[in-house]
């Protein structure tokens, strides 16, 4: 892969993960309990050995931006790097990144003086493992100008996607905005016999793209106006150049909502998920934190994830995700809950505490219930709280929390008072 650059779209404003895209980026946003979504693209490169990576930031990039210089620094004779590159002001465009092909299009003066053959496009928001090699001699031996990864859908998935139709040597002939489910006639392609028993027959594009050097360059210079991969750059190209599909099998989840990333991360706790993260031959790699390992004194943990410096005493803690740092009290219960952890535990000296104001005791107080929730960084439930949502609300907004998707929110660094039910 030494022909090949990699680049990471750090995604728009993710207004549809808020609150927990409100202080970060998407890629930003913890997973399971350790990592940051970000880490996923980056290992999969790093695991294929394409060891240069470009990612691309706008929106709440700090924490992004400091995470990545934290995690990933190569030695000086490798030759890999992992660049961020933000939003500028340059004489060519006093604009932001108008969508994924204009955020590359700006940055093709940072990466056109590396020497590369082909460039790889990647989601910064997406949850999967692939193996880029298999991919590249894919895109190699079709003789693609561009290739897409796809993943076969049913017609009830269907409609979230663009869909892809394809030819039997799986040639994309037509691309498909998100189309009705009535919609679907004549839009299914060539798929295994495995993929037509389950009815995944339908081709859904995966954000994922492997472009020849010289194609890149034309479809984006030669189309100004054409600022997004999936509604503009790819229909196009396939009316004037080789477009293929990969098809690929594996467990993916598009992490763009409270609820698809709730999901994610609980399906990790559960006995046999289908993304493992305890895969030896393709970890996934993050900052190396020297935290010490978890405690739990009596206490009931089932099908849950704890993550490393996390305290549980005298708690039940089920089907969920527990993240650094979490502190649980005694008497405590959480189920189905994804805490992403602290920044610091509640005994830490309040004058070496990160940020302003942060609230004295991060994590679940004394007797209270947490049931279907997300709980961001250094979150403070006090004692004897009930937050389940047991009126089954959608969607919902009050002092210090959320609900989106069914889902209760919990934003960074909310201090729920003794006795708040929501």
């Amino acid at each position: 892969m030494r022909d090949t650059l990699s680049v990471i779209l750090g995604g728009g404003a993710g207004t549809r993960l808020f609150p927990l895209t409100s202080h970060r980026s998407k890629p930003a946003v913890p997973l399971a309990g350790k990592y940051r979504l970000i880490d996923i693209p980056i290992s999969n490169c790093v695991n294929s050995e394409l060891m240069r990576m470009f990612v691309v930031t706008q929106y709440n990039s700090a924490s992004l931006n400091r995470h990545i210089a934290r995690a990933y620094r190569f030695d000086r004779f490798g030759h890999g790097f992992v660049t961020v590159l933000a939003a500028e002001q340059t004489p060519d465009s006093h604009d932001w990144y108008q969508g994924t092909a204009d955020a590359v299009r700006q940055c093709l003066p940072h990466i056109d003086p590396y020497p590369h053959r082909r460039v790889l496009v990647l989601s910064g928001d997406q949850l999967y493992r692939m193996d880029f090699n298999t991919f590249a001699a894919h895109h190699r031996s079709t003789w693609a100008d561009l290739t897409v990864a796809t993943i076969p859908v049913t017609a009830d998935e269907a409609p979230a996607f663009g869909i892809l139709k394809t030819d039997a040597d799986g040639v994309i002939t037509e691309f498909h905005e998100k189309p009705a489910r009535d919609a679907l006639d004549g839009l299914d392609s060539p798929v295994s016999a495995k993929m037509r028993e389950q009815g995944r027959i339908y081709l859904a594009s995966m954000g994922i793209y492997m472009f020849e050097r010289d194609v890149l360059r034309e479809v984006l210079l030669t189309n100004p106006g054409q600022t997004d991969f999936g509604k503009e750059i790819i229909p196009a190209a396939i009316a004037a150049r080789r477009v293929v599909s990969y098809p690929f099998t594996g467990y993916w989840s598009d992490i763009g909502t409270v609820r698809s990333f709730y999901d994610a991360n609980l399906a990790l706790a559960q006995p046999d998920p289908e993304f493992d993260l305890y895969d030896e031959d393709a970890p996934i790699f993050s900052n190396a934190r020297m935290l010490p390992p978890a405690k739990i004194q009596e206490s009931h943990v089932r099908n849950s994830m704890i993550a490393e410096a996390a305290v549980i005493t005298e708690a039940t803690v089920e089907d969920s995700v527990v993240g650094i740092r979490s502190f649980i009290s005694p008497g405590a219960v959480l189920r189905r809950t994804v805490m992403l952890g602290a920044d610091y535990l509640p005994w830490r000296d309040p004058s070496k505490r990160p940020g302003l104001n942060p609230p004295p005791s991060p994590g679940i107080g004394p007797n209270s219930v947490v049931e279907g929730a997300i709980i961001d960084k250094n979150a403070q439930v006090g004692a004897d709280c009930r937050i389940t949502n047991e009126a089954g609300v959608d969607e919902a907004d009050g002092d210090g929390w959320h609900i989106r998707d069914g889902v209760i929110v919990l934003p960074k660094n909310t201090i729920l008072p003794d006795g708040t039910v929501i």
